[in-house]
């Protein structure tokens, strides 16, 4: 072993300390009866001892068994076969598959888009996991990621490109708990939009459209004129999140934006940016109102965060204080399960102990009635019994 070199717990896996400060790992084996010093990465590129020992094994099985198992150079980069996966998903997804390419471009093309496909082992990913972590990203952004490597991986194998177990299968995915607790009252309701309104019409008329219909900002920024039946005060939300197509009903306030805005054209959208182009991203306009109005001012709870998606939890959660069923709020909100809606049932308690409380009215209000009536058909009873009539004893006497 060559001087200034540590051996590690792994058989083969050696260690080495730069005067950068970093760690370096080598592996040792034979090849052709000749014994080779492999360097295999540095700590800094996410390297480990566990991963250097899991190459060599790798290094072994592929010079004992030839070609037979020189499967490292049949093995597509995740680069090549992410390209394939997002061209598929910008005709086959919603938003034409926007999320999935900004979450890759940003998180994995600079990580692990050189990779082959056999280097992503279960370590590599536990690591691109903490790193994502160290970004500051929250649990459900780390997931996003995760299971879009997952698909990439899929569509891999889907498509011939590659096989093999899908290594995102041994990796722990985050718990998400974002389901949002916080909504505004309507006197917030109506505070935020004035606010909006001064900043950006656009922000504000979409930030309407979701308090008022419930719609998601995907689905309001994908609105087209077709759309739009101004006769009926009807919505047609033709791409929504689940795949599914619902109606959304108007609102007055609701149909002066939209007739403000109706384009000229059935295919063009209601809503675009300054280049007349599909809006992809909510202005950050919104973010600068809620930052104004203090309201997410020392709140670390994500569920109790002010966030656009806060704007149709509010729309939600008001149709329940109203009294309105978990049937009707499933259906303004395009949900397929009354299960994704049951988080609204305790809003409506109040109006739930009222109706229980009407109910007993009704039934106390009718035990007087009950009661009389059947004092009143006692007296009649009582009123109406003939007394018996004394026999006379000379008559029974005869009779004898």
């Amino acid at each position: 072993m060559p001087e200034g070199y540590e051996k590690t717990k792994y058989q083969g896996v050696f260690t080495r300390t730069m005067k950068s400060g970093d760690r370096s790992y080598y592996i040792t084996y034979y090849a052709g009866g000749k014994k080779v010093f492999e360097k295999v990465g540095k700590q800094s590129e996410k390297y480990t001892a566990e991963l250097a020992y899991q190459i060599r094994i790798e290094r072994i099985r592929e010079r004992r068994h030839g070609r037979e198992l020189d499967i490292r150079k049949k093995a597509p980069r995740f680069s090549t076969v992410a390209d394939k996966y997002l061209a598929w998903a910008a005709k086959n997804k919603a938003r034409e598959g926007y999320d999935d390419t900004n979450r890759y471009n940003k998180h994995l093309k600079d990580s692990i888009g050189k990779k082959r496909l056999d280097d992503l082992t279960p370590m590599v990913l536990e690591e691109l996991k903490s790193d994502l972590y160290r970004k500051g990203l929250s649990d459900a952004t780390v997931k996003h990621i995760l299971v879009l490597v997952r698909m990439v991986w899929n569509k891999a194998v889907a498509w011939n490109l590659w096989k093999g177990e899908n290594p995102i299968k041994k990796i722990k995915l985050p718990t998400v708990q974002n389901r949002r607790e916080r909504y505004l009252s309507p006197e917030e309701a109506a505070l935020i939009l004035a606010k909006l309104k001064e900043r950006s019409s656009t922000t504000h008329d979409i930030a309407l459209l979701s308090l008022r219909c419930g719609l998601r900002f995907g689905e309001i920024t994908s609105l087209r004129r077709m759309d739009i039946d101004l006769d009926n005060g009807i919505i047609n939300v033709s791409d929504p999140k689940n795949k599914t197509s619902r109606k959304a009903f108007m609102t007055p306030a609701v149909r002066e934006i939209l007739q403000a805005r109706l384009p000229e054209y059935p295919e063009e959208y209601v809503f675009t940016d300054r280049q007349g182009q599909k809006i992809r991203e909510l202005s950050n306009a919104f973010d600068r109102v809620v930052e104004g109005l203090g309201w997410n001012a020392g709140i670390t709870d994500r569920r109790q965060k002010v966030t656009f998606h806060t704007l149709r939890h509010t729309h939600a959660s008001l149709l329940a204080i109203q009294g309105e069923s978990l049937i009707t709020i499933a259906e303004a909100l395009g949900h397929k399960s009354l299960q994704m809606v049951k988080r609204y049932a305790h809003l409506s308690d109040t109006t739930r102990r009222e109706a229980a409380e009407k109910l007993e009215r009704t039934m106390a209000e009718a035990v007087p009635v009950i009661e009389e009536s059947k004092e009143h058909k006692a007296g009649k009873a009582r009123n109406g019994k003939k007394k018996p009539v004394k026999k006379s004893p000379r008559k029974t006497a005869a009779k004898k």
